[in-house]
């Protein structure tokens, strides 16, 4: 973080970085199946907060690669918890409605695992594992290379008339 000339707080946008997918992902457009609801966690792709791409793969389960930035810290060097869960909680949500689901979130367990540096891309990964009547069950991790940061599972529940 910087300071104006007199003395008040900003920031500097980061440089730009790689969100690129793996072989056999193909991007996918999340704003134009849910709308506007995207904005907290993946609003501003050029922020200093969170940047995301969100893929597919050939299975249809939904990916992302998200770089957690500057604005996302807890403690010092590393991601906040809840900015972790704000991630999971969005990409979970969004694995469901990318399988067909229109659903709000009911349930949101997440398990920490090891704390994530700040200004690093980690992957995301979820799959729908189950749906029975108006609830959908989804499991997700966050993880770079061997590194797992965080695990969750989400109950989903379809909203009537959608």
């Amino acid at each position: 973080m910087s300071k104006t000339t007199d003395g008040k707080a900003c920031v500097t946008p980061c440089p730009p970085v790689d969100l690129g997918g793996e072989a056999g992902w193909t991007p996918f457009d999340a704003p134009s199946l849910v709308g506007e609801s995207l904005r907290f966690v993946s609003g501003d792709p050029d922020g200093n907060r969170f940047r995301v791409r969100y893929y597919r793969d050939d299975e249809k389960h939904l990916h992302a690669r998200i770089w957690f930035g500057p604005e996302t810290e807890g403690p010092p060097g590393h991601a906040h918890g809840g900015s972790v869960a704000a991630v999971m909680d969005e990409a979970l949500g969004l694995a469901a409605w990318a399988a067909g689901y229109s659903i709000v979130v009911g349930n949101l367990n997440v398990s920490f695992r090891t704390m994530l540096p700040l200004l690093k891309v980690v992957t995301v990964e979820s799959r729908v594992v189950s749906a029975e009547g108006r609830k959908v069950m989804v499991h997700g991790r966050i993880f770079c290379g061997t590194a797992t940061y965080a695990e969750a599972e989400c109950l989903c529940i379809t909203i009537p008339g959608k």
